[in-house]
């Protein structure tokens, strides 16, 4: 009873429309106006403004031409191993001796390259297709090192040739060391299949490891050469490791994509 003599007695009064109307207090003003001014740096920010990305991908510091594994071609035991690992030799160069049913056979190199290791030893037996060496495919041993790294296949385009690309190597810890500085100088088009991995790497355990990225694309990254360190080649710190570098290490590689706007990411 009471709430309904409230109401007819509001209804009776008059409307009151010579009292100013308040739409907002002072603290939403403020409130208003610090949110159109976020909005406007934030606008001007994403035009104006370029973030820069990042892609990480497993690598391996290698020779340009890659490796391969020598099999033999025939069935016996090694009776004598003609070539020590460090060693560069010629293509044809015999590496070891088999005594077969037939006679001694030698086992000869089919590319030049130097000996990276000898699977095979004096005594031990092998079968036809047995891999008793791996050799890198090089002139000298001035041949420079090179980086490559594996990247999913979706990620192959968004990498641009010359991008700086930061290179931890395992063998050099990065807190004492620094990065292994590098540029992108190519990019594959197509998916490795595992059988292309190991042609190249000369190592089986590698090809699977980066085979199981799913499809991975080789990006090939150029050293950056030094003549005050240790490695003859560039750091993020000043002198680098105090000893030489060889392959196959493995990598991390850090690629510095190309910097884009924020409102590209808006815009189709």
């Amino acid at each position: 009873m009471q709430f309904r003599q409230k109401a007819l007695s509001k209804l009776q009064s008059p409307e009151e429309l010579d009292l100013p109307v308040r739409f907002a207090r002072p603290q939403g003003r403020l409130v208003l106006a610090v949110t159109v001014v976020v909005m406007a740096a934030a606008s001007f920010w994403a035009v104006t403004g370029t973030v820069s990305a990042k892609q990480s991908a497993p690598g391996v510091l290698t020779r340009a031409e890659g490796s391969y594994t020598l099999q033999s071609p025939v069935s016996g035991q090694v009776t004598e191993v003609l070539a020590e690992e460090g060693r560069i030799v010629s293509p044809g160069t015999p590496l070891l001796t088999v005594r077969t049913d037939q006679g001694d056979r030698p086992v000869r190199a089919v590319a030049g390259g130097r000996v990276r290791t000898m699977a095979a030893r004096t005594g031990s037996v092998v079968t036809t297709g047995a891999e008793v060496a791996t050799l890198e495919r090089v002139r000298g041993p001035e041949d420079p090192l090179v980086a490559v790294l594996y990247v999913p296949a979706g990620s192959g385009p968004a990498i641009p040739v010359g991008a700086p690309v930061d290179l931890s190597v395992q063998s050099a810890p990065r807190q004492r060391f620094g990065v292994l500085r590098g540029r992108v100088q190519a990019v594959g088009r197509v998916p490795q299949t595992e059988t292309q991995l190991r042609g190249f790497l000369g190592d089986r355990r590698l090809a699977e490891q980066f085979y199981r990225l799913g499809d991975p694309v080789a990006v090939l990254v150029h050293l950056e050469r030094s003549t005050t360190t240790r490695s003859g080649y560039a750091w993020s710190s000043t002198d680098g490791p105090p000893y030489t570098l060889d392959s196959p290490t493995p990598v991390t590689g850090s690629v510095h994509l190309a910097a884009q706007r924020p409102v590209d990411w808006l815009l189709p």
